[in-house]
């Protein structure tokens, strides 16, 4: 059969999220990590292998002694406001009533509108914990198709009202903050509800759905026909398709599936000048540039992704994990890049420093669910036998997928190339860890609110020879810009998480204890700020795959020479001429190119 339909699906979000999801922090409302009773910390819930309250009995003292936290001083956040604690919303009579008459729902409730008015950068949500709102958006608006979206465009066009498309809401960039200038009414377009698989061809190996469609829910419904899309970033759990598409996002398996410019068969952007999109859904044409390049990256400035269509693949029979020891960063730099030069990437392969060795193991439980070092006997092994300094070593995990003759071919010939470079195997069990890890680590930030510790993460790439530059000269300047500030107790680390022919991807986690220092979130931006300066110095990259939002403006002219922005700005007043998706990411603080120039 050409076209296989597709249960219709229910989004696991609900359109009062709020019910769900944590209204200040990251994630569930039932997963969390907790100070216990004992002085102990565990982590509640059983959505994760760390999860079930199980104590993590290194945990306390890898704050202590790593960032100075005092674990006996709790800083709680304030309660959710009530609705009366929110401001009033700009909104037309005549428009609501337009939304009504379309069958468009809609709601102008204080805590959606909160909902849809902020993303998960540190800075949000240490206001939100503080008691400090972003400034709201006026209403929420939830289309639940393709031709749901075009009618709001073109109400909000006619009433003069500005936009910003709202998908998982996990934006680390600003993209969902409501330009302070702005005073038309402000609607947040929530695309939740667009959440179906539209059909799958077998045939052509691809999937047609809906952009609101969250990562978590996309995979259930497309394993369920033997099928995988196989795009997993970080925030696969909560993002949505058409914000990947938005922000031109990357997986943990890229290797395999590709980012998602390499996934991307066919797009649909509703904007005020009317649908973009290819005529038809051919895997190249030679028609002058791609029109996909507009909608990849785009991050809300132009319309709103309804439809996107995706490579998918079976589901592969044989999914292992493996972990691999070095003795030092630099060598598992070298191993990294042999890896890519021989092009023997598996699905996912990823290096760790050793500050997240050791935070990896400050994570080990009693029943080994994490750490990477389990026994007396294991630790005798690394430091005797093989020789190694645990405060040098680093960790590489490891995703294989494919048959079993692939999987094990694939595994015996990394395995040669780490011996090579000083490497040996620390097991499947270990890789098993290190790749969960990437999903409860956001879950870390929200514990260090309570004890007085901000953190955060930014990533960059950059070529090979670029690598260990970067690397070492961030975590220096990091450091000495706290040193400036007065700011002692830091924590800095990094990991390179994917890899390409001609460069690399660097992740950097930052934290600091904020006990003393007057002003934490104005420190922590300036030294961002400064780590980013140094990133592009070294020969890095604005972003790799978060995008720029409204943080990274100040860096556009750096990355883009004066004819691209320019090119950039004549396609935004091309098709929104009213400036209808008005929330001002990418060249939103640009100057407007004079009309000569156009």
């Amino acid at each position: 059969m050409e076209q296989m339909s597709v249960p219709k699906n229910k989004s696991f979000l609900p359109k009062r999220r709020q019910e769900l999801l944590k209204w200040n922090g990251w994630g569930y409302k039932d997963s969390k990590f907790v100070k216990k009773s004992n002085g102990e910390f565990g982590f509640l819930g059983n959505r994760y292998p760390i999860g079930g309250g199980e104590e993590l009995p290194l945990f306390r003292q890898w704050v202590q002694t790593e960032l100075g936290i005092d674990t006996s001083r709790l800083e709680e956040a304030v309660p959710e406001p009530a609705e009366r604690d929110y401001p009033p919303p700009n909104v037309q009579p005549e428009f609501l009533a337009a939304l009504t008459e379309a069958g468009l729902s809609h709601s102008v409730a204080g805590d959606d509108r909160l909902w849809r008015s902020h993303g998960h950068t540190m800075h949000e949500i240490f206001a939100l914990r503080r008691g400090e709102l972003p400034p709201l958006v006026d209403l929420v608006v939830w289309p639940e198709c393709h031709s749901d979206v075009e009618r709001l465009v073109r109400l909000a066009a006619e009433h003069g009202v500005a936009l910003i498309p709202y998908g998982g809401g996990t934006s680390v960039t600003g993209a969902l903050l409501r330009p302070d200038a702005e005073r038309r009414t402000v609607a947040s377009v929530d695309t939740s509800q667009m959440a179906r698989v539209l059909s799958i061809s077998a045939a052509n190996l691809t999937a047609r759905c809906e952009a609101g469609i969250i990562g978590q829910d996309l995979e259930r419904l497309l394993q369920a026909q033997g099928y995988t899309c196989g795009h997993e970033p970080d925030s696969y759990e909560f993002s949505s398709l058409g914000g990947w598409v938005a922000t031109r996002a990357s997986g943990m398996k890229k290797n395999t599936y590709g980012n998602m410019e390499d996934l991307l068969v066919h797009v649909r952007l509703v904007t005020p000048r009317g649908v973009l999109e290819r005529g038809n859904e051919a895997p190249r044409i030679s028609a002058g540039p791609d029109l996909h390049q507009l909608v990849l990256g785009s991050e809300g400035t132009l319309g709103i992704i309804t439809e996107v269509t995706v490579k998918i693949r079976p589901v592969p029979p044989v999914r292992r994990h493996g972990g691999l020891m070095f003795p030092d960063f630099v060598s598992g730099v070298r191993f990294m890049r042999e890896v890519a030069a021989q092009r023997r990437q598996p699905a996912s392969v990823r290096l760790m420093d050793n500050e997240q060795f050791k935070f990896g193991q400050a994570l080990k439980t009693p029943s080994g669910s994490f750490g990477w070092i389990k026994t007396g006997l294991q630790k005798a092994y690394i430091t005797r036998w093989k020789g190694f300094d645990l405060n040098k070593v680093c960790i590489v995990t490891l995703m294989f997928e494919g048959t079993e003759e692939e999987v094990s071919a694939h595994e015996a010939r990394l395995l040669q190339l780490a011996t090579a470079h000083g490497g040996f195997s620390i097991g499947e069990e270990n890789g098993k860890r290190g790749y969960m890890l990437t999903f409860v680590i956001a879950y870390i930030r929200d514990l260090g609110f309570e004890f007085q510790m901000l953190s955060e993460s930014f990533e960059t790439s950059m070529p090979w020879d670029r690598c260990l530059t970067v690397c070492d000269s961030v975590k220096r300047r990091v450091r000495q810009e706290c040193s400036d500030r007065g700011v002692s107790d830091v924590f800095i680390t990094c990991r390179v998480t994917q890899t390409y022919d001609a460069g690399a991807v660097v992740y950097f986690y930052f934290a600091f204890c904020y006990k003393n220092v007057a002003d934490p979130v104005q420190v922590y931006e300036d030294v961002e700020a400064a780590a980013r300066d140094e990133i592009i110095r070294c020969g890095g990259s604005i972003s790799h795959h978060h995008g720029v939002g409204k943080i990274r403006q100040r860096w556009m002219r750096q990355t883009v020479s004066a004819p691209g922005l320019g090119v950039l700005r004549a396609t935004k007043q091309y098709l929104d001429p009213d400036n209808v998706f008005a929330c001002g990411n990418l060249y939103g603080q640009l100057p407007a190119l004079p009309e000569s120039k156009l």
